[in-house]
């Protein structure tokens, strides 16, 4: 269970703060929502109900858990899918879970991707273009979070633990 104060991490709004948990009168009863503010809109506010939470949100990484996403980003396997139309499935997927590891695997997967259509020529496509900003975005964000620092760093940080 989350508790007021709480970062955590949504897929639809970034990192948040849990406000508190409220009680919403709903047509099946009374039901407990987490009052999220999202860090980048302050104003805005998002409930999410406690019993469906661990499937919408997680904890945000501390300091100790991106320094170790970091160090193992050349260990990540890329995310690789032959089948083009499975492979939006996947990169939508993946954004969704918030899950780092994944954000990971499919960034190399369309970094890769950009190289080998740039060498024939070939401009990147729309839909791998709109997916590799969206999970850097969201990894960048995360990482800049827990780290404290701009995302600028964070790319330095990781090219410089990539080439070491």
């Amino acid at each position: 269970m989350f508790n007021k104060g709480d970062h955590v991490v949504n897929s639809n709004n970034g990192i948040c703060k849990i406000d508190g948990i409220v009680t919403m009168n709903t047509p099946n009863g009374n039901k407990e929502y987490y009052l999220l503010i999202p860090l980048n809109e302050p104003s805005a506010k998002i409930y999410i109900p406690v019993d469906s939470a661990a499937q919408r949100i997680r904890y945000a990484m501390n300091r100790e858990d991106a320094t170790q996403l970091i160090n193992s980003i050349k260990d990540i396997n890329e995310t690789y899918i032959e089948n083009e139309k499975e492979r939006e499935k996947v990169y939508k997927a993946a954004v969704s879970s918030c899950d780092p590891q994944k954000l990971v695997g499919i960034i190399k997967n369309l970094y890769l991707r950009r190289l080998e259509r740039e060498k024939s020529g070939k401009r990147n496509t729309v839909v791998d273009e709109r997916y590799f900003k969206l999970a850097e975005n969201q990894l960048h964000s995360e990482l800049s979070f827990a780290l404290q620092v701009e995302k600028e760093q964070v790319v330095q940080m990781i090219t410089q633990s990539i080439l070491e």
